[in-house]
């Protein structure tokens, strides 16, 4: 009929769906899986609850997700000044901001109802929390300061210390398990600012390389943090989680990593930061591997 609506493809509704996955941001949901995940099984006592189990990781995950999606909606003008994010759903105009939003609040909303009906109390402030720093205190500071990295690893590092507090509460291994991820963020960061450092400047993000060409602060920030990284990576044996053969891989990843982030405050190129980068990608499933089959 002349005027009709015609109705939407499978392939436009695949389309539709991959675009709201991709708000989610998919590669930093599954650190959380994986990082949320082990902290509860490193966490819990023999054997493991399912429920509480699942409910802990989706929900942490769902979290996770809409404060990706309402990240990204803050964010939609300044992404679509960067090569690398322009063609994301927002900025690409493929979903509007009132859909995002909408799907953003959903899917918070249903992992912090997840939390708090089947996993624990705190674990459900947690999460809450990693909401609250990631979009009024992180997503705001980016563009006014460069502590917004310190800032922004902070509800990075909570998932591990969300899946250790319900199966256990607080207690030092879930600190440690923060801390660890905590740390490593900020190498990672610094090499990833360093890399994409005229994308940031484009949008006026003011990221150390984009306030300091020179990435000497980068630099000492990504040394420093990697130093600092191998020390804690031991605790996890010092309180009993892990044993020696945790202690000795991690001794190793530790020192690899900050050989590398020295090569990048000296070098301060291109080259010297993939490697930091990609050693950074190796380093965290690599000491979670080990961390969780030295479990004692």
């Amino acid at each position: 009929m002349k005027g009709a609506a015609v109705p939407a493809t499978h392939a436009d509704a695949f389309r539709t769906l991959v675009d709201y996955v991709a708000l989610t941001k998919p590669r930093l949901n599954m650190l959380v899986v994986a990082t949320s995940a082990a902290g509860f099984y490193l966490g819990a006592p023999t054997p493991v609850n399912p429920v509480t189990f699942a409910a802990t990781v989706l929900g942490t995950t769902l979290v996770a997700g809409g404060a990706a999606a309402l990240n990204q909606v803050y964010e939609r003008r300044t992404d679509a000044l960067m090569e690398r994010t322009r063609l994301r759903p927002l900025p690409d105009g493929r979903i509007t901001p009132p859909e995002a939003s909408v799907f953003g609040l959903l899917l918070s909303a249903a992992g912090l109802l997840l939390l708090t009906l089947y996993s624990t109390w705190l674990a459900s402030l947690l999460a809450f929390a990693t909401l609250v720093i990631y979009l009024l205190v992180y997503t705001p500071l980016k563009l006014r300061s460069p502590i917004a990295t310190l800032v922004g690893a902070i509800p990075g590092a909570l998932p591990p210390l969300i899946g250790w507090t319900a199966a256990r509460g607080i207690t030092m291994g879930g600190i440690s398990l923060f801390l660890i991820v905590f740390l490593w963020q900020i190498p990672h960061f610094m090499a990833i600012a360093w890399m994409y450092r005229r994308d940031y400047s484009a949008a006026g993000f003011p990221m150390l390389p984009v306030i300091d060409p020179s990435g000497a602060r980068a630099g000492r920030q990504a040394v420093g943090y990697a130093a600092a990284l191998l020390p804690v990576s031991l605790i996890p044996t010092l309180v009993g989680l892990s044993g020696v053969v945790y202690a000795g891989v991690a001794v190793v990843l530790g020192l690899s990593m900050l050989t590398l982030a020295v090569q990048f405050a000296r070098a301060r190129s291109d080259a010297s930061a993939r490697w930091l980068f990609f050693s950074s990608l190796v380093y965290l499933p690599l000491i979670w591997i080990v961390m969780i089959a030295d479990k004692q």
